[in-house]
């Protein structure tokens, strides 16, 4: 049993990462139907920067502040000068030029940077909680706590907000959008910076924990997506539970099988959702669009 409630915390702190980084997905993806797969160097460098900053003699919370802020301003400019200059090309064309975006975020990060890996304090001291017999990290709770009030916030801002509802209104018709007034630019630039200040807060999050390098943005996008893919693309109630579900399923995979398989497992999700449930567990609701 207490093997089992193990596997089931671990599975919960990497699930509430993937959340993150599927809720960015799904911010982009609402707001010009592309998935950016950039997005998991926003969580690479919401890492790199906090723990260069704080290498410097920051104190942690400035550090992390700045972290998220020039990473929102990366993500603006990703929009502003690779995806806007493309707008009107095909959807696979989007995505390599994000694909692109990634590998040059990567290198440049590297120069300016290293490439060693990295860590800075615990927000909590690094002393573990015992519960039934397992025991977790406090940062592990910040993380998870971190995923349900981003997803929290975001569910009041586009349901509660006139911004969020022309997030969703520009998703639905772009063109109808321009009519009624809305700035579908600003839309597009408020989405990138949105999607890139949570990946940010991912890394950030979960350095504590697992460390981070200039290297790890890939990975956390290609988990990040198979877990919006597994909660159904586009919806944010999916993208939680899909990063949920998808770090239980690396945590029991790597405890009962082998820790060789672990990041097999979600390559195995993205190929039995696109044969068997392509629009995903909530996905149904949304895959229509007017």
């Amino acid at each position: 049993m207490s093997e089992f409630m193990q596997f089931l915390l671990s599975g919960l702190t990497v699930g509430a990462v993937y959340a993150l980084v599927a809720l960015g997905f799904t911010i982009i993806y609402n707001a010009s139907d592309v998935a950016n797969f950039a997005q998991g160097e926003f969580v690479m460098l919401g890492g790199m920067i906090t723990a260069a900053a704080y290498a410097a003699g920051a104190p942690l919370l400035l550090a992390a502040t700045l972290a998220i802020v020039l990473t929102a301003a990366i993500g603006i400019l990703l929009n502003k000068l690779a995806i806007e200059p493309a707008r009107g090309a095909p959807v696979a064309s989007l995505i390599i030029i994000t694909i692109g975006a990634s590998i040059f975020i990567r290198g440049l990060t590297q120069i300016l940077l290293d490439k060693e890996l990295h860590r800075f304090p615990a927000f909590s001291g690094d002393d573990p909680i015992h519960v039934l017999g397992a025991t977790i990290l406090p940062q592990s709770l910040w993380v998870i706590a971190g995923a349900l009030l981003v997803f929290v916030a975001l569910w009041l801002f586009f349901t509660r907000t006139l911004t969020g509802r022309a997030v969703l209104a520009t998703a639905n018709n772009r063109i109808a959008a321009l009519l009624v007034g809305i700035n579908t630019r600003y839309i597009m630039a408020l989405s990138f910076a949105l999607s890139a200040a949570i990946g940010a807060l991912a890394g950030i999050l979960i350095t504590p924990i697992t460390l981070t390098s200039y290297d790890i943005g890939m990975t956390m996008a290609l988990k990040g997506f198979a877990a919006a893919m597994l909660g159904g693309m586009g919806n944010p109630k999916g993208a939680l539970a899909g990063g949920l579900v998808l770090g239980l399923l690396e945590a029991l995979t790597a405890g009962y099988l082998s820790s060789q398989y672990k990041d097999a497992a979600a390559f195995v999700v993205i190929l039995a959702v696109l044969f068997f449930m392509p629009q995903g567990m909530f996905g149904r609701k949304v895959a229509e669009r007017v």
